[in-house]
């Protein structure tokens, strides 16, 4: 086994960990008790305005749907609002998929979830799916891109599609809790991933002791030659000045010398 392969194997298991000790933090607070109100109601969907624009491009009525990095499965749950069907979501920590059960009971949901590894899926995982989707935050947890993106084809059929809706990479050059914010505090071209031990929480409120975690940053480069490589095609593509991460990051909102803060992807698995 190669160092790459120790490397990779070791920073899943800790992000793993890192999950699964930060979900309590998910759970009996106001955005929970949003999530069970809302989706207790027909139609309900987490997405924002930017997202439900390209998900409602998509005409995604009857089709079936794979959710790489679900999380809690608000977003899996949500794409049932755009006429998705028999949708699968898939994620590492069994704490957040223990609450994604509980969100599927009260929208009377009949999605699956898979507990998973993207890297090492079980022989019998479902394949053959109309779409994919990925959103913030799930590239930056992925030591090798290449690996990932190859996964993630495999689970769509010869002419399915994927679409992706991420952080743009030009935003982890800033640190905005510093006290000069707005100049570069990482090299863009930075491959050594960045190693936290607080709880993982969306709004950066927590400060808790966790299990280590590993956050990689990617070029932008990267992440399309990767797409490209792993046997799809670009379709569209499109940066956006807003973000869609912690509201630290709104203070790169709104600026004269304005720097892209997200962006939206869409690629199609070619045949053969």
């Amino acid at each position: 086994m190669s160092d790459r392969c120790i490397e990779l194997e070791q920073a899943v298991s800790a992000n793993r960990r890192a999950w699964d000790d930060s979900a309590r933090l998910h759970r009996d607070n106001a955005s929970w008790r949003d999530l069970t109100a809302g989706f207790a109601v027909p139609g309900y969907s987490t997405f924002d305005a930017t997202m439900t624009r390209t998900l409602e491009g998509l005409r995604l009525q009857g089709q079936s749907g794979v959710q790489i990095g679900c999380n809690n499965g608000r977003e899996t749950l949500s794409l049932a609002a755009f006429g998705a069907e028999r949708c699968l979501g898939i994620d590492q920590s069994a704490e957040f998929l223990k609450q994604a059960e509980i969100l599927k009971g009260i929208a009377g949901s009949d999605c699956e979830f898979l507990c998973s590894d993207i890297y090492t899926l079980p022989p019998g995982v479902r394949r053959g799916f109309d779409f994919a989707v990925i959103t913030i935050g799930v590239l930056n947890w992925m030591p090798d891109l290449g690996r990932f993106f190859q996964a993630v084809a495999g689970l769509l059929r010869p002419g399915g599609r994927l679409v992706i809706y991420e952080t743009h990479p030009v935003l982890e050059m800033f640190e905005p809790d510093s006290e000069t914010p707005h100049l570069p505090a990482y090299s863009y071209f930075s491959t050594a991933p960045t190693v936290a031990e607080q709880a993982i929480t969306y709004d950066g409120s927590s400060g808790q002791a966790a299990p280590p975690s590993y956050w990689y940053s990617h070029t932008m480069s990267g992440i399309v030659m990767a797409v490209i490589r792993s046997g799809m095609a670009i379709t569209g593509f499109e940066e956006h000045p807003h973000s869609n991460r912690e509201t630290c990051f709104d203070v790169y909102e709104n600026r004269q010398a304005q720097v892209p803060m997200s962006f939206t992807l869409a690629a199609v698995r070619e045949a053969g």
